[in-house]
């Protein structure tokens, strides 16, 4: 074993997490001058490109009388702005059709929003009468009062019925406006799983052939390392359950306190949430939509499991309002995440790069709007950072329209190459979320200009460790002809300073 590095290391060919780590992404050029995408041509894109316009953040933050914090909290406004959606629906349109989602949704929501409005004016327009006819009743005598109490009569039951045709048709509109999806960036790739674009790709795969042996999944190597063990897992739990045990829970410890150190140094405060949250907090981030089949959740208690910690971090200023000069605020948390994996059977059945229950470190920034999509950028290179730092070899995607979950507006990704599958499969993930969650769950900014002005905020997430995947690939990317696996220097310290890992004797 080679005590410095695992032959053909990636080190050599990975850049260091300094000056590079903090320059912005510039995506690979074709000919063309367009970034390399895994669909070259792609009509969708062309069409999609051309139904969209750059976000209008004037418009953006313009508030309707519906928009979040109007009223405090009871799930209070929609994921977009009704104004803009009024403005510019054709955005919307293309939006929800790149997404492979409802396009009619839209027009829904507008034609519930014309009812909500046009009762509202038929309200205020009765209420004003009746107000009137309150002020000429006193004055009145003999048959001219008879006749304006009759009237009176009529349109209090007339007021009755517009009130609560302008609730329903209220309550329609936030109902339709949340099953919309965030409005996707104009520049993700239009498609589904595979049409994503590839950014940038660090590191060089570990020839295995040339070194002389042919290399162990992260199971196999596990197994004899006595580091995983699925088989009591399974016994204790089910399947998609397992162990970690001895060099293996002391990995996953070096794992999360390495993780918690580098984002501590990058100015996050560290966190460790709730497993369970409630309803509000679940539906305000985006995962009782599309994503619900994948949640479990407590009957009795009416409580949910997160499968992520940003569900929490998210609901962490749920009906807030943040001061401007506070922002960014940057949260780095560590916690269990639970998936019911509903969609995904019979993929990744063998190990634990598929799972119900494991742990992850994951980043979490609130920003003001205009500012989301250069934190977005910092976030993929606090990611890029750490997967550096492990010495993996792997590659960046901009994940395509129909990828993208529905808080998403734009979501990059870090895949590692896993030597026994022969391709690259996704470790980090980072999000964001522009103000989809924020109007959902009525965090808001006060504009430091005049201290009065409240507006939603901008979140974004991004993924650091997720820790099962993330040993998998250690183990594949640094394992040895004898077994043992190579520990970059970044771990060591939490490891006692040890530089490999040894197969145990059985």
């Amino acid at each position: 074993m080679h005590p410095e590095g695992p032959l053909n290391s990636p080190a050599s060919t990975l850049s260091p997490p300094g000056p590079r780590a903090v320059r912005d992404i510039e995506p690979p050029c074709t000919e063309g001058g367009k970034p390399e995408n895994r669909k070259n041509g792609n009509p969708r894109e062309a069409a999609f490109h051309r139904n969209n316009k750059p976000l209008n953040s004037d418009k953006i933050h313009q508030r309707d009388v519906e928009s979040s914090g109007a009223r405090g909290h009871r799930y209070p406004g929609g994921v977009i702005d009704l104004r803009l959606l009024r403005e510019d629906p054709d955005r919307a349109r293309a939006s929800q059709r790149a997404r492979g989602e409802d396009v009619d949704l839209v027009d829904a929501v507008l034609s519930a929003d014309e009812r909500r409005r046009s009762s509202s004016v038929r309200f205020d327009e009765l209420r004003s009468e009746q107000k009137q006819l309150g002020k000429l009743i006193p004055k009145a005598a003999g048959e001219e009062k008879d006749e304006l109490l009759r009237r009176a009569g009529e349109l209090a039951g007339a007021v009755k019925a517009a009130d609560a045709e302008k609730d329903e048709a209220a309550e329609e509109t936030q109902r339709l406006l949340r099953r919309l999806s965030n409005l996707v960036h104009p520049d993700v790739p239009v498609g589904g799983e595979e049409d994503f674009t590839v950014l940038e790709t660090l590191g060089t795969p570990r020839d295995f052939a040339a070194e002389g042996f042919e290399p162990k999944d992260h199971l196999e190597l596990g197994q004899k390392l006595g580091a995983i063990d699925v088989e009591r897992g399974a016994k204790v739990s089910g399947s998609r359950f397992y162990f970690l045990t001895g060099v293996g829970a002391l990995l996953e410890l070096a794992l999360v306190n390495a993780a918690i150190a580098q984002a501590t140094e990058a100015g996050f405060t560290p966190m460790l949430t709730p497993a369970l949250v409630k309803q509000q907090a679940m539906d305000g981030t985006g995962f009782l939509g599309q994503a619900a089949q994948d949640v479990y959740h407590l009957d009795k208690d009416d409580l949910y499991l997160v499968g992520t910690s940003e569900v929490a971090l998210a609901g962490y200023h749920m009906d807030e309002i943040i001061e401007a000069d506070r922002l960014p605020l940057r949260y780095a948390a560590f916690s269990p995440c639970f998936r019911r994996e509903a969609g995904s059977y019979g993929k990744d059945t063998r190990g634990i790069f598929r799972v119900h229950q494991f742990d992850k470190v994951e980043m979490f920034s609130y920003v003001a709007p205009e500012d989301s999509q250069e934190e977005h950028r910092r976030l993929l290179q606090w990611e890029k950072q750490w997967l550096s730092s492990l010495e993996l070899p792997f590659q960046v995607i901009d994940v395509a329209t129909g990828d993208l979950g529905s808080s998403a507006a734009r979501k990059f990704d870090c895949e590692a190459w896993i030597p026994t599958q022969g391709k690259y499969r996704e470790l980090t993930s980072t999000s964001d979320c522009t103000e989809f969650q924020s109007r959902r769950l009525a965090v808001r900014m006060r504009d430091s200009r005049d201290g009065k002005a409240v507006r939603p905020l901008a979140t974004l997430n991004g993924t650091l460790c997720a820790v099962p995947r993330t040993i998998v690939a250690l183990l594949e990317n640094h394992q040895q002809e004898d077994g043992s696996v190579w520990i970059p220097p970044v771990l060591r310290p939490y490891l006692g300073g040890r530089a490999a890992l040894e197969p145990v004797a059985r």
